[in-house]
């Protein structure tokens, strides 16, 4: 028999992953409608943070990167915190599977990769797509807080968030303070709050 193609063992790799994501996902948050998300929530010191003064806050963070994710369980089991939760995803691949009557209410996006390559840039995660994406899961009144110390890619944010038929900029106070190592090792940063338009 011959060896599958790669299109299609890719293919089935990302339904397979699509699915076990999904039933982790309806697994964890049961009869939740309304979540607080960190997108890149690498070990989760700011989530955890945030689930200890937050503790009617249901809490999910997002990363890419499972060893990160697996410490920031720990650091949650530690905690004790039961409303807070940490998966293992691609933040596009997460909000296709979030269950439907599960919005979003507030959003985290602190210091994700900048890929500074120009070549790279494809890769940033808030960009247009991500933002159609994203307003399609969140309440109207949800609110979207960025921040980077790479200026360029704030800038480029800043202007994505702007451009956007769903998106606009506003002028709301940060909600929550919590110096994550990247905040610690900048010697300067950028931040912008974004609300979805009415």
């Amino acid at each position: 028999m011959p060896a599958p193609k790669a299109s299609t063992y890719y293919a089935e790799l990302v339904a397979s992953r699509r699915a076990t994501l999904s039933a982790e996902t309806t697994a964890i948050l049961g009869n939740t409608t309304d979540i607080f998300c960190e997108i890149g929530s690498g070990h989760g010191h700011c989530l955890t943070a945030y689930a200890r003064e937050h503790p009617k806050t249901v809490c999910v963070g997002v990363d890419i990167i499972g060893e990160r994710v697996a410490r920031a369980l720990r650091k949650r089991n530690r905690a004790g915190l039961t409303h807070l939760h940490f998966l293992h995803a691609d933040a596009r691949l997460f909000l296709e599977i979030l269950p439907a009557g599960v919005w979003i209410s507030r959003v985290f996006v602190l210091f994700p990769d900048p890929w500074p390559k120009t070549r790279h840039h494809k890769h940033r995660i808030l960009q247009s797509e991500f933002l159609t994406q994203l307003r399609a899961r969140v309440h109207p009144g949800a609110e979207l807080f960025f921040r980077t110390d790479h200026e360029p890619y704030f800038l480029e944010a800043q202007a994505s968030v702007q451009d956007h038929r769903d998106w606009r900029l506003a002028d709301i106070a940060w909600p929550f303070e919590y110096e994550t190592v990247f905040q610690q090792r900048a010697s300067t940063y950028h931040s912008f709050g974004a609300v979805p338009q009415s």
